[in-house]
């Protein structure tokens, strides 16, 4: 019975470099599929991209791939990303060249269409409401501080760009699950309308797309006996054509997967198991059953699928404001009092310059600076306590209030005994996320595949 097998090379923009190239090198997979992009990373690309016309997209991809092209052209294995970002096009051209400078003769395809940023006010006048799907709010109000807007597709045009023999793909904004769900259609000729093959794709999808995560790595469970978790396997699933699915990991690495680490994966970003919504299927996840069926191999049966729905996932990224973040570390004895001091003789300082805040936030690193709230008040005298004082304006100008402050509040205008880390700070744009929905017909994704 044929058997796939597809790699998750990457998990996230800034995950190792080195994984894919282990994989490639160590193991004989089918696809190996990078996955770069978090909701907001498309923000920051687009920023890119205006500074300098040929950037805009993950470049560790391209080192990525420099390392992994004698074992893709030697084991015949196929590579999917989402790298593309913002500029698809750009990267393409960039793995062209790595392609060409290598000597291989290998087809790139790309996926273009979900960048609709300039279809915004046309839509709008057509009477598409692009409601926040969380608040209701219209999404008016934020269009002017609008930085990208990129549209979430599914399998179709990936599964096109290998029916033209693309043997290297570059996407923008596909789900991170469509990218494992297309070989799956194309080498088992499953149909569109077959539901829970489809889930069983997307189920392969959400187990790999996160990288290390689901063989060791961010594990809550056992994580102090994790083995070798300086080279943590990535995972591998291996899928049949009759829909069986396991789950392993690179051959020759440390990491593990079992049971426990499966289930923190597949409860990852999971709203409702019971409606993982995709625009290629919604999937049910709730009747999933696990077993170990030898070392580091987890059979994961009992995913099934319905239709999916008739719109598609926008998700608009907006410049928020500016943050101004100053670190203050201060010494035992009575750290956090001191600490206390400080940040109370900031909150005078802005209130006697007039800052206008989006809001303010205070935390102590070593006290509260991860659980806020919830974390219960210290009777100890810590060795020491980091005052985060971090305030969110409008303007650039207005959260330049606090920087001159930070150095004369944590040096001779403070508590003792303190210092004050990077020098002085200044303030970075802070990108916020306006998730809608729109109707699939909106949108135009054009699939392309060129020869090196």
């Amino acid at each position: 019975m044929k058997t796939i097998r597809i790699g998750g090379g990457q998990g996230f923009w800034g995950d190792l470099i080195d994984a894919p190239i282990i994989m490639a090198k160590e193991d004989n997979v089918d696809y190996i599929c990078c996955d770069y992009l978090a909701e907001l990373t498309l923000s920051i690309m687009r920023r890119q991209q205006e500074k300098r016309p040929e950037a805009g997209y993950a470049r560790d991809f391209i080192t990525s791939l420099k390392g992994m092209l004698p074992y893709l052209a030697e084991k015949k294995t196929k590579v999917i990303t989402n790298a593309g970002g913002m500029n698809v096009k750009a990267c393409v051209e960039k793995v062209k060249e790595v392609v060409k400078a290598g000597g291989y003769n290998l087809k790139v395809g790309y996926v273009l269409g979900d960048d609709v940023r300039e279809k915004i006010p046309q839509l709008r006048e057509q009477g598409v409401q692009m409601q926040h799907m969380d608040t209701g709010e219209d999404i008016d109000g934020i269009l002017p501080k609008m930085v990208n807007a990129n549209v979430y597709y599914g399998v179709e045009p990936i599964v096109k760009c290998l029916e033209d023999g693309a043997d290297i793909i570059i996407l923008g904004r596909s789900t991170d699950t469509a990218m494992f769900e297309a070989p799956l259609l194309y080498e088992f000729g499953w149909k569109l309308d077959d539901w829970d093959a489809k889930a069983t794709g997307i189920l392969a999808g959400h187990l790999c797309e996160c990288g290390a995560q689901a063989t060791g790595g961010n594990y809550d469970y056992d994580w102090e006996h994790v083995p070798r978790p300086e080279l943590l396997g990535y995972p591998i699933v291996e899928v049949s054509e009759k829909g069986s699915l396991v789950l392993t990991k690179t051959k020759n690495t440390g990491g593990l997967v079992t049971v426990q680490s499966v289930k923190e994966q597949l409860m990852y970003e999971i709203h409702d198991p019971s409606q993982y919504i995709t625009p290629d299927v919604v999937a049910d996840f709730s009747k999933i059953t696990l077993e170990e069926i030898e070392r580091d191999h987890v059979a994961v049966r009992g995913v099934t699928g319905k239709p999916a729905p008739d719109t598609l996932k926008l998700c608009v990224g907006y410049l928020e404001g500016y943050r101004n973040i100053a670190y203050l570390p201060y010494s035992w004895p009575r750290a956090l009092d001191k600490a206390k001091m400080a940040a109370n003789i900031l909150d005078k300082r802005m209130a006697m310059k007039g800052l206008k805040a989006i809001r303010t936030h205070i935390s102590y690193l070593g006290v509260n600076a991860l659980h806020g709230p919830l974390a219960p008040e210290l009777d100890a005298d810590l060795n020491e306590v980091v005052l985060r004082y971090a305030i969110l304006t409008e303007t650039k100008e207005e959260g330049l209030k606090l920087t001159p402050e930070v150095a004369a509040v944590s040096n001779l205008n403070g508590p003792a005994q303190g210092c004050f880390f990077g020098g002085r700070t200044r303030p970075s744009e802070v990108f916020a996320l306006w998730p809608t929905l729109i109707p699939r017909e909106a949108i135009t994704i054009e699939t392309h595949v060129e020869e090196v």
